[in-house]
This record gives C-alpha cells, sequence and structure tokens, in this order.
C-alpha cells in the first residue's frame, strides 16, 4: 500500500501544516502531555517529549499505523513468513536470541550452531585450544566488514567493563592494508587466532585481508599443517572455507534469514562471547528478547520501537528533517553512530516500494553523530544555528560505573542542555548572530547503566524502528541490491590498475573521466 494514500497520511499532512507555528518551546512545558511520551523498557528510558508531537498528532500516528496493517506485519516477522520478498526469505534475528517462533526446526538448527560456539569459546577461554607451539591463545583477530564486523565491535568496545578472561580481541575490516598491517605488527602468531566472518565467504575485503593474514601467519610459522589451530570460519558458504584452508570441525555457519546487519546475535558474535563470556554474551541476549516480547505484545501506542518509528516518520515526511544525528553521550559508545548507519540506512535507503514501484515520497534520510562533548565543538553549531531541518538521538548512561561523578555529572548536563538548547532556542532581537531558532524534535534514551542487558536492549529496540519504517516506507528493509552496483564496477577497474587488462579493453570498460583517473594512478605508480 502506498502511505500516501492513506487517510492517516492526509490526516497527518493537515496537522503538520496546522503546527507549523507551533514551537517545541511550548510542548515542552507542558507536563500533562509527559506521561504518554515517556516510557520505561528493560532498563531503558525513552523520552520523546523533545519530540514536536501533541495529542492529536500522536492518535494519528498511532492510525497510521493500524493502517499501515503494522501489527499483522510484526506477526508476520516473528512467526518466520517469509518477508524479504526480494530474497524470498524470512527475518529471524530474534530468534537467535529466543525473540521469535519461526519453528521446531529452525529452533533446533540455531540451539545446535550456539552450542557449538559455546565449546569452542569455552575451549580458547580455558586455554584448552592450543597454537602452533602448543600454546594458549592471547589474541583474537575477528576479519570481516559491514554487518559482519560493526556490531562485534562496537558491543565489545561498549562493553569493554565487562571482559573476562585474558583474551584481546581485535577487528580489521578495511581493505586499506594499514587497517591489517597495525593489528598484526605487535602479534604472536603462535598465539593469535582469526576468526574469518563472511556469509558469502567471497567479500573482496574480508578475502583479501584473510589471505594476507594467511600469508603473514605460514611466513613465520612455516606451520601449513597447523593452520585449523589458528583459524575459524563463521560462513554460509562451506565449500569456499574449506577451499581456503578452513577444517571443517572450525566452521560455525551463517543462514540466509539473517541479513549481515542483524547478525552480530549469531556466530558472527563469537568475539562477544569470547571477551565477555557466558554470563555477559547471555545478558546482552536477554536484553534483546525482553524488547522482542515488549515489540510483540505491547499496543502500539505505547509500544517503543513502534513509536520511535511513527516520530521518525512524522519528521522526515511531515517536518523535512533530512538528517538524523545520533549523539552519544559516553565514550564506549562511540562507534553506535557507526553501527546505525549500515542498520538503518542500508535497510531502509530504498527508492523502490514492495510492488516495484518509485516511491513518490522520502525514505531514510542521513543518519550521522559522533561522541559528546566532542561534538559540541564541531559540528553542533550548524545543528543550532545553521539551515536544514533534522531530527536528534541523544544517548545516556545514566550510572556513574567509573567513579567520576564531576565528569560524568558535566557529561549529563550537557547532554540535556544540548536537547533543551535545540527544542527551544533563544530569540535575540538586538544581536541576530546570537539567535538560536530551535524548534528541532530530539529523543533521549537513558541507560540506567551500560551493561550488556541494556546494550542488548537498546540495539533491539533500533533493529524493530528500522522494520516499522520499512512498513511504513512500504519497502523492503532486509535487502540491499543498491550496494552491489560499486563491487561490480571495481573488478575492471582493479585489472586496469594492475595492468592484467589489455588496453583495448581498459578503454572499453570506462567512461572518459574514470580512465583519466586511472591513467594517473598508473603514472604515479611507475
Amino acid at each position: 500500500m502506498n502511505p500516501t494514500e492513506s487517510v492517516s497520511w492526509q490526516n497527518l499532512a493537515e496537522l503538520a501544516q496546522k503546527q507549523e507555528s507551533l514551537h517545541l518551546e511550548k510542548l515542552v512545558d507542558n507536563a500533562p502531555r509527559l506521561p504518554q511520551l515517556q516510557h520505561t523498557l528493560a532498563g531503558l528510558y525513552f523520552d520523546f517529549s523533545k519530540q514536536r508531537v501533541d495529542t492529536a498528532v500522536l492518535n494519528a500516528l498511532v492510525s497510521f499505523a493500524s493502517e499501515m496493517n503494522l501489527e499483522q506485519r510484526i506477526k508476520d516477522m516473528l512467526s518466520g513468513r517469509a518477508i524479504n520478498l526480494s530474497e524470498n526469505q524470512a527475518a529471524l534475528h530474534a530468534a537467535l536470541r529466543k525473540g521469535a517462533d519461526p519453528g521446531a526446526q529452525v529452533m533446533e538448527t540455531i540451539s545446535l550452531v550456539q552450542d557449538k560456539m559455546r565449546l569452542l569459546a569455552n575451549r580458547i577461554r580455558s586455554g584448552t585450544w592450543l597454537g602452533t607451539a602448543n600454546t594458549p591463545i592471547s589474541d583474537i583477530v575477528h576479519i570481516g566488514i559491514g554487518g559482519s564486523h560493526l556490531g562485534p565491535d562496537l558491543v565489545i568496545r561498549a562493553l569493554s567493563d565487562h571482559h573476562t578472561g585474558h583474551l584481546r580481541v581485535h577487528f580489521v575490516a578495511n581493505i586499506d592494508a594499514n587497517d591489517l598491517h597495525e593489528t598484526l605488527e605487535h602479534l604472536n602468531p603462535e598465539t593469535t587466532l582469526f576468526i574469518i566472518a563472511s556469509k558469502s565467504f567471497g567479500t573482496l575485503e574480508t578475502q583479501v585481508n584473510a589471505l594476507t593474514a594467511r600469508s603473514w601467519f605460514l611466513e613465520r610459522t612455516g606451520a601449513k599443517q597447523d593452520l585449523h589451530k589458528h583459524f575459524l570460519g563463521v560462513t554460509a558458504n562451506v565449500d569456499a572455507a574449506i577451499e581456503f584452508g578452513l577444517d571443517p570441525e572450525n566452521l560455525l555457519p551463517m543462514w540466509d534469514w539473517v541479513g549481515g546487519r542483524f547478525s552480530l546475535w549469531s556466530a558472527v558474535g563469537l568475539p562477544i562471547l569470547l571477551a565477555l563470556g557466558e554470563t555477559g554474551y547471555d545478558e546482552l541476549l536477554t536484553g534483546a528478547r525482553l524488547v522482542d516480547e515488549h515489540f510483540a505484545t505491547t499496543p502500539l501506542e505505547r509500544n517503543v520501537p513502534v513509536l520511535s518509528a511513527l516520530f521518525a516518520i512524522w519528521n522526515y515526511n511531515f517536518l523535512g528533517a533530512s538528517s538524523l544525528a545520533v549523539l552519544s553521550y559516553d565514550q564506549r559508545l562511540d562507534l553506535l553512530p557507526d553501527y546505525l548507519q549500515q542498520l538503518e540506512m542500508e535497510s531502509n535507503g530504498k527508492s523502490v516500494n514492495l510492488e516495484n514501484q518509485p516511491v513518490n515520497y522520502h525514505t531514510m534520510p542521513v543518519l550521522w553523530g559522533g561522541v559528546g562533548t566532542l561534538g559540541q565543538h564541531a559540528y553542533h553549531q550548524l545543528l543550532h544555528q545553521g539551515t536544514r531541518e533534522y531530527a536528534a538521538d541523544f544517548i545516556m548512561v545514566a550510572a556513574d560505573d567509573r567513579g567520576h561523578a564531576e565528569h560524568h555529572n558535566w557529561l549529563c548536563a550537557n547532554a540535556l542542555a544540548q536537547s533543551q538548547a535545540m527544542a527551544q532556542g533563544v530569540t535575540s532581537a538586538s544581536e541576530p548572530h546570537r539567535a538560536v531558532r530551535g524548534n528541532h524534535p530530539s529523543t533521549t534514551i537513558i541507560m540506567d547503566a551500560l551493561s550488556p542487558q541494556q546494550l542488548g536492549a537498546i540495539l533491539a529496540v533500533y533493529e524493530h524502528k528500522v522494520f516499522c519504517q520499512g512498513v511504513f516506507w512500504n519497502i523492503n528493509s532486509f535487502d540491499q541490491w543498491g550496494v552491489e552496483l560499486g563491487k561490480k564496477l571495481a573488478i575492471p577497474i582493479f585489472s586496469a590498475l594492475t595492468q592484467s587488462a589489455s588496453p583495448h579493453q581498459d578503454q572499453q570498460a570506462q567512461d572518459a573521466a574514470t580512465q583519466s583517473l586511472i591513467h594517473y594512478l598508473l603514472q604515479k605508480k611507475v
């Protein structure tokens, strides 16, 4: 269904026109509206009171969700129906944390893989997994990219206070050799274990980095017979992994019904299990499962992921916001904007609807962000006095779990002050250069503590928000065909740069502008 043809969409458009003169300064000071805009969930506090909505808008948004048949679509996803229509696949990431019920057969398959994953992790963590020199593993190098990298990297960095054991975990994603070189420079190949994570086992960046890592190991040990002691694989392409040299016993499967950007709950999350141990890892899954249960059973008007998605639709499609700034007021969450960029923009950066027709409305805007208070001395100037419309998510942690009260209080004060300034602004008739317009919507999310459960919960909220937005925009949130074009085009360019193609083929393959850049690079290589 085209959302713009719904009765609710037309109603929302009329409300948006009526509210052009209603400033957030008045809304945020209206105490009676607070209870319907503040919610707790799994150790998280969601404050939507600085969204530009009143009761009429909130009711119209909930009606829109109903008109778009959201409740049935939620049931379809959590029961394992093939909602990824272009690939005829289900989207069962919630089943990996027991937050969905796609049937006994799928759940048994998941259980078998998780049991194997835990067994491998226990051997590595306990020191019974020995390398080529019969010594325990000290360092884990996870090689992946995109969804096979961003989730585990975020979780391990964010939960650094919850690491147990002796293992050091490193991540390599960029095909830039400097990424791998700087990681391996100070590691001992005899005590290093590589995890190669790639669904296809053919992703260019991961494949090149894995081959280089294997060469690094062999050049320094000469122990080809011990490759199986230093390489694990997480993939759906078992044959390619075995051809690479991986032992079948060291492979953990991925499935087509888990997209890469939703895969940290799968065996891709092995580094998380290695770093946190079983208790911490299970708490992460529990936090996400609590959100799954809330998402499946809570009425739309109190359903946190649903409300998050509805306010996003209101901001993007009716109030003209062209970006979402994710502002993390905790240094340990510095990777959260990067993670959410892929989750939201790769999922909902679409221009064709479920009927393969061009959409006549905007879908996902640009998501960006950073860490407070650093951003306040950089891009917040644009946020406060620039000309663009935007929305913002403020992420805070209530607990001062490192015993630095003054630092923590100033951090929290700055987060609240920034959201207040974005909402209220300030006028200055005598000095216009000091004026701040305000009236920019934001959501404040407070984590009781930066713990595995709370982190799992907040990530699950964003996942379900993405799904709901896809329903509202009538698009497929679970494919990503747009990323394939650049990969395809890179192949003949690589051949040209390595001069493995004939000059005639080279000229035929490229446009004049790209051809001139190739020639410039070739000249500089001489």
